[in-house]
């Protein structure tokens, strides 16, 4: 099951569950819509994965499996991994 992080690591905007905005890469990396195809260009900082639109969990079963609280931010800024 997704962890769905509740922030942006680049720029720690609010992403809650519900939000269209949100975008992951295949372990789970978190960034807003703006951050990864601005400044990212669409490839995870992390592991150099494709972004994709995170799923958004029905409200009905964030009760029984909520979102994550724990909010991750990069210290050092964000820049796409170089290849």
């Amino acid at each position: 099951m997704l962890e769905l992080r509740p922030n942006c690591e680049c720029c720690d905007r609010d992403l809650p569950p519900e939000s269209i905005e949100a975008r992951i890469c295949t372990y789970e990396c978190t960034f807003c819509a703006d951050c990864a195809d601005g400044v990212l260009k669409g490839a995870c900082p992390n592991c150099g994965g494709n972004l994709v639109a995170r799923p958004i969990r029905p409200a009905d079963r964030l009760a029984k499996n909520p979102a994550s609280t724990k909010r991750v931010l990069k210290a050092e800024g964000c820049a796409p991994k170089a290849a």
